[in-house]
């Protein structure tokens, strides 16, 4: 019966160990987020960026590179000289 008790008690402690860790890299997550909203203006209404932090347009660029190089990589799959 006390090994018992022991071994509970031992995984509650433990539960309530985890969970504050938990909570508070939550709290901190939060925080962070918070900055750097508050660092970018707050605005959510900006022009969707890629990788390198470009703008709409270059985007659209980008897309249209990579779909050229799916089409070129497909037409080697298949065995087609472009």
């Amino acid at each position: 019966m006390t090994e018992t008790l022991l071994i509970a008690s031992a995984a509650l402690i433990g539960l309530v160990i985890l969970s504050s860790a938990t909570l508070r890299a939550w709290e901190s997550w939060i925080a962070l987020r918070r900055q750097e909203i508050e660092r970018s203006g707050g605005s959510r209404n900006q022009a969707p960026e890629i990788e390198g932090g470009a703008p709409e347009g270059a985007a659209r660029i980008e897309i249209a590179d990579l779909k050229e190089r799916i089409r070129r990589l497909e037409a080697i799959a298949s065995g087609v000289d472009l």
